[in-house]
Protein backbone atom coordinates (compact mmCIF):
# COMPACT_ATOMS: atom_id res chain seq x y z
CA UNK A 1 0.00 0.00 0.00
CA UNK A 2 1.00 3.44 -0.59
CA UNK A 3 1.45 6.29 1.98
CA UNK A 4 0.49 8.85 -0.47
CA UNK A 5 -3.28 7.01 -0.89
CA UNK A 6 -3.51 5.31 2.09
CA UNK A 7 -3.76 8.37 4.01
CA UNK A 8 -7.39 8.27 2.50
CA UNK A 9 -7.81 5.49 4.34
CA UNK A 10 -9.18 6.93 8.13
CA UNK A 11 -9.25 3.19 9.10
CA UNK A 12 -10.82 -0.32 8.53
CA UNK A 13 -11.29 -2.68 11.75
CA UNK A 14 -13.25 -5.29 12.95
CA UNK A 15 -14.46 -3.41 15.92
CA UNK A 16 -15.61 0.23 17.06
CA UNK A 17 -17.08 2.71 19.92
CA UNK A 18 -20.13 5.98 19.78
CA UNK A 19 -21.21 8.70 22.14
CA UNK A 20 -24.54 9.49 19.96
CA UNK A 21 -27.60 8.25 21.84
CA UNK A 22 -29.41 4.54 20.84
CA UNK A 23 -32.52 3.85 18.98
CA UNK A 24 -34.95 2.35 22.07
CA UNK A 25 -34.58 -1.06 22.98
CA UNK A 26 -38.48 -1.42 22.42
CA UNK A 27 -39.99 -2.28 19.22
CA UNK A 28 -40.07 0.33 17.35
CA UNK A 29 -43.32 2.22 15.96
CA UNK A 30 -44.06 1.24 12.10
CA UNK A 31 -46.06 3.36 9.53
CA UNK A 32 -46.69 2.42 6.27
CA UNK A 33 -46.31 5.30 3.90
CA UNK A 34 -47.17 4.09 0.38
CA UNK A 35 -46.76 0.82 -1.81
CA UNK A 36 -45.87 0.02 -5.48
CA UNK A 37 -46.45 -3.33 -6.61
CA UNK A 38 -44.31 -5.42 -4.13
CA UNK A 39 -42.47 -2.77 -2.63
CA UNK A 40 -43.18 -0.33 -0.35
CA UNK A 41 -41.98 2.25 1.73
CA UNK A 42 -42.31 2.89 5.37
CA UNK A 43 -41.07 4.92 8.52
CA UNK A 44 -39.43 2.28 11.22
CA UNK A 45 -39.20 5.04 14.56
CA UNK A 46 -39.26 7.89 12.02
CA UNK A 47 -36.46 6.42 9.95
CA UNK A 48 -37.41 5.70 6.02
CA UNK A 49 -37.33 2.13 5.04
CA UNK A 50 -37.85 1.11 1.47
CA UNK A 51 -38.76 -2.44 0.82
CA UNK A 52 -38.24 -3.27 -3.50
CA UNK A 53 -38.44 -7.05 -4.58
CA UNK A 54 -38.77 -8.60 -8.09
CA UNK A 55 -37.29 -8.23 -11.42
CA UNK A 56 -34.97 -4.90 -12.16
CA UNK A 57 -37.59 -3.41 -13.47
CA UNK A 58 -39.51 -3.91 -10.74
CA UNK A 59 -37.21 -3.26 -8.27
CA UNK A 60 -36.37 0.14 -10.45
CA UNK A 61 -39.92 1.21 -10.57
CA UNK A 62 -40.89 0.86 -7.19
CA UNK A 63 -37.66 3.03 -6.06
CA UNK A 64 -38.57 5.83 -8.01
CA UNK A 65 -41.66 6.25 -7.80
CA UNK A 66 -42.01 5.78 -4.31
CA UNK A 67 -39.31 8.02 -3.72
CA UNK A 68 -39.81 10.15 -6.54
CA UNK A 69 -39.26 13.92 -4.98
CA UNK A 70 -36.27 12.63 -3.38
CA UNK A 71 -34.62 10.81 -6.40
CA UNK A 72 -35.37 14.18 -8.34
CA UNK A 73 -33.61 16.39 -5.66
CA UNK A 74 -30.93 14.41 -5.38
CA UNK A 75 -30.16 13.61 -8.56
CA UNK A 76 -30.75 17.36 -10.09
CA UNK A 77 -28.99 18.49 -7.16
CA UNK A 78 -25.57 16.62 -7.92
CA UNK A 79 -25.52 17.17 -11.26
CA UNK A 80 -26.21 21.66 -11.31
CA UNK A 81 -24.10 24.25 -10.14
CA UNK A 82 -25.74 23.76 -6.63
CA UNK A 83 -22.86 22.40 -4.96
CA UNK A 84 -20.84 25.70 -6.72
CA UNK A 85 -17.63 23.59 -6.98
CA UNK A 86 -15.75 22.23 -10.07
CA UNK A 87 -15.48 17.80 -9.78
CA UNK A 88 -11.66 17.20 -9.96
CA UNK A 89 -11.48 14.14 -12.45
CA UNK A 90 -7.70 13.49 -12.53
CA UNK A 91 -5.99 16.06 -14.63
CA UNK A 92 -9.30 17.20 -16.02
CA UNK A 93 -11.70 19.43 -14.11
CA UNK A 94 -15.53 19.38 -15.33
CA UNK A 95 -18.99 21.07 -13.45
CA UNK A 96 -21.43 19.28 -11.93
CA UNK A 97 -23.94 19.82 -15.13
CA UNK A 98 -21.12 18.36 -17.14
CA UNK A 99 -20.71 15.25 -15.19
CA UNK A 100 -23.64 13.21 -16.80
CA UNK A 101 -22.35 13.58 -20.12
CA UNK A 102 -18.50 12.84 -18.82
CA UNK A 103 -19.47 9.84 -16.65
CA UNK A 104 -21.94 8.28 -19.02
CA UNK A 105 -19.16 8.14 -21.60
CA UNK A 106 -16.59 6.96 -19.53
CA UNK A 107 -18.74 3.91 -18.46
CA UNK A 108 -20.99 3.18 -21.50
CA UNK A 109 -20.72 -0.64 -21.78
CA UNK A 110 -19.67 -1.24 -18.30
CA UNK A 111 -22.26 -1.02 -15.82
CA UNK A 112 -24.24 -4.59 -15.46
CA UNK A 113 -27.17 -5.11 -17.75
CA UNK A 114 -29.58 -5.62 -15.17
CA UNK A 115 -28.41 -2.68 -13.21
CA UNK A 116 -28.23 -0.52 -16.39
CA UNK A 117 -32.40 -1.79 -16.69
CA UNK A 118 -32.55 -1.16 -12.92
CA UNK A 119 -31.65 2.83 -13.09
CA UNK A 120 -33.63 2.95 -16.38
CA UNK A 121 -36.89 1.73 -14.65
CA UNK A 122 -35.99 3.70 -11.20
CA UNK A 123 -35.45 7.04 -13.86
CA UNK A 124 -39.36 6.26 -15.23
CA UNK A 125 -40.98 6.20 -11.90
CA UNK A 126 -39.33 9.50 -10.77
CA UNK A 127 -39.67 11.09 -14.18
CA UNK A 128 -36.11 11.86 -15.13
CA UNK A 129 -34.00 11.50 -17.91
CA UNK A 130 -32.25 7.97 -17.63
CA UNK A 131 -29.09 9.43 -18.20
CA UNK A 132 -29.36 11.57 -15.33
CA UNK A 133 -30.14 8.83 -13.08
CA UNK A 134 -27.10 6.54 -14.03
CA UNK A 135 -24.66 9.82 -13.85
CA UNK A 136 -25.70 9.92 -10.23
CA UNK A 137 -25.24 6.48 -9.72
CA UNK A 138 -21.83 6.73 -10.38
CA UNK A 139 -21.13 9.90 -7.86
CA UNK A 140 -19.52 7.11 -5.42
CA UNK A 141 -16.90 6.47 -7.86
CA UNK A 142 -15.38 9.76 -5.82
CA UNK A 143 -16.30 8.46 -2.31
CA UNK A 144 -13.52 8.68 0.67
CA UNK A 145 -14.48 7.09 4.16
CA UNK A 146 -13.75 3.87 6.92
CA UNK A 147 -14.66 1.06 7.81
CA UNK A 148 -13.78 -1.48 11.15
CA UNK A 149 -15.07 -5.14 12.55
CA UNK A 150 -14.19 -7.55 14.94
CA UNK A 151 -13.95 -11.45 15.33
CA UNK A 152 -16.09 -13.77 17.96
CA UNK A 153 -13.01 -13.97 20.62
CA UNK A 154 -12.65 -9.58 20.70
CA UNK A 155 -16.66 -9.31 21.45
CA UNK A 156 -18.68 -10.09 25.07
CA UNK A 157 -21.49 -12.32 23.62
CA UNK A 158 -19.19 -14.29 20.60
CA UNK A 159 -20.69 -12.39 18.13
CA UNK A 160 -19.19 -10.62 15.08
CA UNK A 161 -19.24 -6.68 14.62
CA UNK A 162 -18.72 -5.06 11.65
CA UNK A 163 -18.58 -1.31 11.34
CA UNK A 164 -18.27 1.20 8.84
CA UNK A 165 -17.40 5.09 8.47
CA UNK A 166 -18.35 7.17 5.53
CA UNK A 167 -16.77 10.55 5.02
CA UNK A 168 -18.01 12.22 2.62
CA UNK A 169 -19.77 15.41 1.85
CA UNK A 170 -22.16 16.58 4.40
CA UNK A 171 -23.03 19.82 2.77
CA UNK A 172 -23.94 17.72 -0.53
CA UNK A 173 -27.15 17.18 1.56
CA UNK A 174 -27.60 13.34 1.15
CA UNK A 175 -28.33 13.32 4.30
CA UNK A 176 -31.56 14.79 3.60
CA UNK A 177 -32.16 11.69 1.39
CA UNK A 178 -31.42 8.92 3.69
CA UNK A 179 -32.87 5.66 3.12
CA UNK A 180 -32.52 1.98 4.42
CA UNK A 181 -32.98 -0.31 1.67
CA UNK A 182 -34.32 -3.77 2.24
CA UNK A 183 -34.05 -5.39 -1.38
CA UNK A 184 -35.19 -8.88 -2.60
CA UNK A 185 -33.77 -9.64 -6.27
CA UNK A 186 -35.53 -12.27 -7.92
CA UNK A 187 -33.06 -15.15 -7.89
CA UNK A 188 -30.97 -13.55 -5.27
CA UNK A 189 -29.63 -13.33 -1.90
CA UNK A 190 -31.98 -10.71 -0.04
CA UNK A 191 -29.63 -7.35 1.53
CA UNK A 192 -29.86 -4.65 3.57
CA UNK A 193 -28.46 -1.46 2.06
CA UNK A 194 -27.21 1.85 3.68
CA UNK A 195 -28.52 4.49 1.35
CA UNK A 196 -29.77 7.53 -0.41
CA UNK A 197 -32.93 8.18 -2.49
CA UNK A 198 -31.92 7.34 -6.42
CA UNK A 199 -28.85 5.63 -5.38
CA UNK A 200 -29.05 1.61 -6.56
CA UNK A 201 -25.21 0.55 -5.95
CA UNK A 202 -23.85 0.11 -2.16
CA UNK A 203 -21.06 1.20 -0.45
CA UNK A 204 -22.34 0.10 2.78
CA UNK A 205 -24.17 -3.56 3.63
CA UNK A 206 -24.90 -6.76 4.52
CA UNK A 207 -27.08 -9.52 3.51
CA UNK A 208 -29.10 -12.57 4.85
CA UNK A 209 -26.16 -15.13 4.48
CA UNK A 210 -24.15 -12.99 6.98
CA UNK A 211 -21.73 -11.48 4.70
CA UNK A 212 -21.16 -7.82 5.28
CA UNK A 213 -19.31 -4.83 3.55
CA UNK A 214 -17.82 -1.50 3.52
CA UNK A 215 -15.64 0.70 1.14
CA UNK A 216 -13.17 3.25 1.92
CA UNK A 217 -11.99 4.97 -1.24
CA UNK A 218 -8.37 5.75 -2.36
CA UNK A 219 -6.72 7.71 -5.12
CA UNK A 220 -7.16 7.04 -8.69
CA UNK A 221 -10.00 8.95 -9.70
CA UNK A 222 -10.50 8.82 -13.26
CA UNK A 223 -9.60 5.07 -13.82
CA UNK A 224 -12.55 3.92 -15.22
CA UNK A 225 -11.99 1.04 -17.77
CA UNK A 226 -13.88 -1.42 -14.94
CA UNK A 227 -16.83 -2.05 -13.18
CA UNK A 228 -18.46 1.05 -11.26
CA UNK A 229 -17.28 0.37 -7.50
CA UNK A 230 -20.88 0.72 -6.01
CA UNK A 231 -22.44 -2.38 -8.20
CA UNK A 232 -19.04 -4.30 -7.58
CA UNK A 233 -20.20 -3.95 -3.96
CA UNK A 234 -23.88 -4.56 -4.29
CA UNK A 235 -23.00 -7.35 -6.36
CA UNK A 236 -21.11 -8.68 -3.20
CA UNK A 237 -24.48 -8.31 -1.17
CA UNK A 238 -26.99 -10.30 -3.59
CA UNK A 239 -24.32 -13.06 -5.15
CA UNK A 240 -21.64 -13.80 -1.89
CA UNK A 241 -22.41 -16.65 0.74
CA UNK A 242 -18.93 -16.54 2.03
CA UNK A 243 -15.85 -14.55 2.24
CA UNK A 244 -13.92 -16.40 -0.46
CA UNK A 245 -17.15 -15.35 -2.83
CA UNK A 246 -16.90 -12.19 -1.81
CA UNK A 247 -13.27 -11.73 -2.84
CA UNK A 248 -13.51 -13.85 -5.89
CA UNK A 249 -16.18 -10.27 -7.30
CA UNK A 250 -12.97 -8.17 -6.58
CA UNK A 251 -10.45 -10.46 -8.67
CA UNK A 252 -12.64 -10.80 -11.37
CA UNK A 253 -13.54 -7.66 -10.97
CA UNK A 254 -12.51 -5.37 -13.81
CA UNK A 255 -12.11 -2.90 -11.46
CA UNK A 256 -11.80 0.87 -11.02
CA UNK A 257 -9.73 3.27 -9.20
CA UNK A 258 -8.01 2.81 -6.29
CA UNK A 259 -10.34 1.77 -3.13
CA UNK A 260 -10.48 -0.29 0.33
CA UNK A 261 -12.76 -2.57 1.53
CA UNK A 262 -13.55 -4.67 4.46
CA UNK A 263 -15.57 -7.64 4.24
CA UNK A 264 -16.70 -10.04 7.12
CA UNK A 265 -18.15 -13.33 7.01
CA UNK A 266 -20.14 -13.62 10.64
CA UNK A 267 -20.80 -17.85 9.41
CA UNK A 268 -17.21 -18.65 8.97
CA UNK A 269 -16.20 -16.07 11.96
CA UNK A 270 -13.36 -14.45 9.49
CA UNK A 271 -12.89 -11.07 7.64
CA UNK A 272 -10.89 -9.13 5.23
CA UNK A 273 -9.41 -6.18 4.50
CA UNK A 274 -8.84 -5.44 0.78
CA UNK A 275 -6.83 -2.97 -0.95
CA UNK A 276 -8.10 -2.89 -4.89
CA UNK A 277 -6.81 -0.74 -8.07
CA UNK A 278 -7.58 -1.50 -11.55
CA UNK A 279 -4.31 -3.79 -11.79
CA UNK A 280 -4.35 -5.51 -8.70
CA UNK A 281 -5.93 -7.10 -5.41
CA UNK A 282 -3.60 -7.10 -2.21
CA UNK A 283 -5.46 -8.96 1.11
CA UNK A 284 -4.80 -7.94 4.92
CA UNK A 285 -5.97 -10.98 7.35
CA UNK A 286 -7.08 -10.97 10.47
CA UNK A 287 -4.13 -10.18 13.48
CA UNK A 288 -1.70 -9.63 9.90
CA UNK A 289 0.95 -7.20 9.79
CA UNK A 290 1.59 -5.08 6.96
CA UNK A 291 4.58 -2.62 6.43
CA UNK A 292 2.06 0.40 6.85
CA UNK A 293 0.09 -1.64 9.97
CA UNK A 294 3.36 -3.01 12.38
CA UNK A 295 1.30 -3.55 14.89
CA UNK A 296 -1.32 -6.20 14.72
CA UNK A 297 -3.76 -7.17 17.14
CA UNK A 298 -5.20 -10.92 17.16
CA UNK A 299 -8.61 -11.59 15.96
CA UNK A 300 -8.91 -8.16 13.98
CA UNK A 301 -8.03 -6.38 10.84
CA UNK A 302 -7.13 -2.73 11.19
CA UNK A 303 -6.55 -0.66 8.44
CA UNK A 304 -5.66 3.09 9.88
CA UNK A 305 -2.68 5.81 9.32
CA UNK A 306 -0.40 7.49 11.84
CA UNK A 307 -1.71 8.57 15.40
CA UNK A 308 -4.72 6.97 14.09
CA UNK A 309 -3.36 3.61 13.87
CA UNK A 310 -1.75 4.03 16.95
CA UNK A 311 -4.52 4.86 18.85
CA UNK A 312 -6.70 2.39 17.11
CA UNK A 313 -4.54 -0.36 18.44
CA UNK A 314 -4.62 0.92 22.04
CA UNK A 315 -8.68 0.97 22.15
CA UNK A 316 -8.75 -2.55 20.61
CA UNK A 317 -6.35 -3.98 22.80
CA UNK A 318 -8.10 -2.18 25.94
CA UNK A 319 -11.14 -3.68 24.96
CA UNK A 320 -10.54 -7.11 23.47
CA UNK A 321 -13.08 -9.84 24.74
CA UNK A 322 -15.38 -6.96 26.21
CA UNK A 323 -17.03 -5.51 23.36
CA UNK A 324 -21.21 -4.85 22.74
CA UNK A 325 -22.87 -3.76 20.18
CA UNK A 326 -23.14 -0.68 22.01
CA UNK A 327 -19.66 -0.39 23.44
CA UNK A 328 -18.07 -0.83 19.87
CA UNK A 329 -19.91 2.13 18.48
CA UNK A 330 -17.52 4.29 20.69
CA UNK A 331 -14.59 3.86 17.93
CA UNK A 332 -16.67 5.92 15.65
CA UNK A 333 -16.53 8.95 17.22
CA UNK A 334 -13.91 11.33 16.37
CA UNK A 335 -11.37 11.98 15.92
CA UNK A 336 -11.47 8.55 14.08
CA UNK A 337 -14.83 10.40 12.45
CA UNK A 338 -14.33 13.35 10.22
CA UNK A 339 -16.01 16.70 9.92
CA UNK A 340 -17.76 15.07 6.62
CA UNK A 341 -19.07 12.15 8.82
CA UNK A 342 -22.20 11.46 6.11
CA UNK A 343 -22.97 7.99 8.23
CA UNK A 344 -21.88 5.26 10.10
CA UNK A 345 -23.06 1.78 10.37
CA UNK A 346 -22.50 -1.05 13.10
CA UNK A 347 -23.66 -4.37 11.56
CA UNK A 348 -24.32 -7.53 13.44
CA UNK A 349 -24.62 -10.22 10.90
CA UNK A 350 -25.00 -12.87 12.46
CA UNK A 351 -28.55 -11.62 14.03
CA UNK A 352 -29.20 -10.04 10.28
CA UNK A 353 -29.06 -6.42 13.08
CA UNK A 354 -27.50 -2.80 11.65
CA UNK A 355 -27.33 0.15 13.73
CA UNK A 356 -26.99 3.69 11.45
CA UNK A 357 -26.62 6.98 12.25
CA UNK A 358 -26.92 9.79 9.38
CA UNK A 359 -25.24 13.18 9.41
CA UNK A 360 -28.23 16.22 10.73
CA UNK A 361 -29.42 18.55 7.57
CA UNK A 362 -26.94 21.50 9.48
CA UNK A 363 -24.44 19.40 8.73
CA UNK A 364 -23.32 18.13 12.14
CA UNK A 365 -21.36 14.88 11.82
CA UNK A 366 -23.72 11.36 11.91
CA UNK A 367 -21.40 9.87 14.61
CA UNK A 368 -23.32 12.80 17.18
CA UNK A 369 -26.50 11.58 15.77
CA UNK A 370 -29.28 8.89 17.44
CA UNK A 371 -28.27 5.44 15.95
CA UNK A 372 -31.27 4.01 14.54
CA UNK A 373 -31.75 -0.03 15.44
CA UNK A 374 -33.18 -2.36 12.46
CA UNK A 375 -33.66 -5.98 12.67
CA UNK A 376 -33.94 -7.00 9.25
CA UNK A 377 -35.04 -10.40 8.97
CA UNK A 378 -38.10 -9.37 11.30
CA UNK A 379 -39.16 -6.08 9.18
CA UNK A 380 -39.49 -8.68 6.34
CA UNK A 381 -40.97 -11.32 7.92
CA UNK A 382 -44.31 -8.21 8.13
CA UNK A 383 -45.57 -5.26 6.79
CA UNK A 384 -47.12 -2.44 8.50
CA UNK A 385 -50.68 -1.72 8.24
CA UNK A 386 -51.88 1.04 6.16
CA UNK A 387 -53.29 3.89 8.73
Amino acid sequence: MRSATFRWMLLGVFLCFVAAPLASAEPPARILVAAEGQGYLETVDGYRVLHLKGTPEEMGLQHGRLLAKDVAENVNFHLSDGLGDAVRLGDLAVTRPQLAAVLGAAFAGKIPEPYVREMRALAEGAGLPPDRVIACNLIPEMFHCSGFALLKKVTADGKLLHGRILDYGVKQHLQDHAVLVIQEPEGKIPFVNVSYAGFIGSVTGMNLEQVSIGEMGGGGVGLWNGIPMSFLVRRVLEQARTLDEALAVFRTGPRTCEYYYVIADARADTAAGLWCTPEKVEIVKPGEAHTLLPTPVADTVLLSAGSRYERLVERVKAGQGKFTAESALRLMDEPVAMGSNLHDALMVPADGVIYVANAAADGAPAWKQKYYRFDIRQLMKTRPEAK
